[in-house]
């Protein structure tokens, strides 16, 4: 009996992970009202909506669980959102003129810079595995890119791929926040909160479209799934274990090819999927090879 409870109790570090598999589906869904959110919003109009009805998600939450939001380490919640809230700005914006796989794999690439930054970062040389992985994985992004790269979606693909890399960041200050015992409810208040604020300003200055009533469920949703991914999300890098949190993550791309395919009748050639999946096995060998930070 005490043997299965020790089998037991040595899983359970791994079932946090799988929060990454309801971060997933949330973003999928994200990735999806972004998209269908552009046909009649700008993209500041989205990233404000996403960050205010997200907000108010999180914020009835917080106010009915009576939870403080005072913390002792804000500099760090201010610094994770405005490196979130412009990487967000990018990845909605590749949502809006590439395909929404072509878009969600190239904000993924966040695993691959991850993987680039980080023996420098430990001060720790690389191993060689990890370098094929990176080399392998940045060739299939311009394998990506290239069959449809144009002077129409030329910039849509090269913000894509920087969303990626703020994404990297971000996920690095989601991971020390953890590590402060920063709650994740918290984390997403502040990201939120300011990305609310930061957007709305930019919103002002470049175009507001009159709400319409029809608006509504879209935007709703648009701000519930949001907030569910990044709770999600939160949660798996800091109760899981990172690498599997990792791998997981890319099942986003799966979710967003199907919507892809089923809502927008998107077909990729045969290239473009052999270049996504090269992309999501390098980000995972990428990921379980990384040096990771004690």
């Amino acid at each position: 009996m005490r043997s299965s409870k020790l089998r037991l109790s040595g899983r359970l570090p791994h079932l946090g992970s799988l929060w990454m598999l309801v971060a997933a589906v949330g973003f999928g869904v994200m990735g999806a009202l972004v998209k269908l959110g552009a046909q009649h919003f700008s993209n500041a109009e989205l990233v404000f909506y996403r960050s205010a009805f997200g907000l108010v998600s999180i914020y009835a939450y917080i106010a009915h669980q009576k939870l403080p939001l005072r913390t002792p380490v804000i500099g760090m919640q201010v610094s994770r959102a405005f490196v979130g809230l412009v990487s967000l700005a990018l990845f909605f914006y590749a949502i809006a003129h590439l395909p929404l796989a072509t878009a969600i794999t190239l904000n993924y690439t966040s695993a691959l810079f991850l993987a680039a930054l980080t023996p420098f970062l430990l001060h720790e040389k690389p191993k060689p595995i990890l370098v094929g992985a990176i080399v392998i994985g940045f060739l299939g992004i311009m394998l990506l890119l290239k069959p449809s790269f144009s002077s129409q979606n030329m910039l849509a693909g090269a913000l894509g791929l920087l969303s990626g890399f703020g994404a990297s960041l971000a996920y690095v200050h989601v991971k020390q926040l953890g590590k402060l015992q920063e709650p994740d409810w918290r984390t997403v208040f502040y990201f939120t909160f300011i990305s609310t604020v930061a957007s709305g300003l930019w919103m002002i200055f470049d175009h507001f479209s009159v709400l319409r009533w029809q608006d509504f469920p879209l935007l709703l949703g648009l701000g519930l799934s949001a907030t569910i991914g990044q709770l999600a999300m939160t949660r798996a890098y800091r109760t899981g274990q990172t690498l599997i949190v990792a791998s997981l993550a890319y099942t986003t791309v799966i979710f967003a090819t199907l919507l892809g395919v089923i809502f927008w009748h998107e077909s990729l050639s045969a290239s473009e999927y052999l270049a996504m999946g090269i992309i999501i096995l390098s980000g995972i060998i990428s990921a379980n090879t990384t040096p990771q930070s004690k």
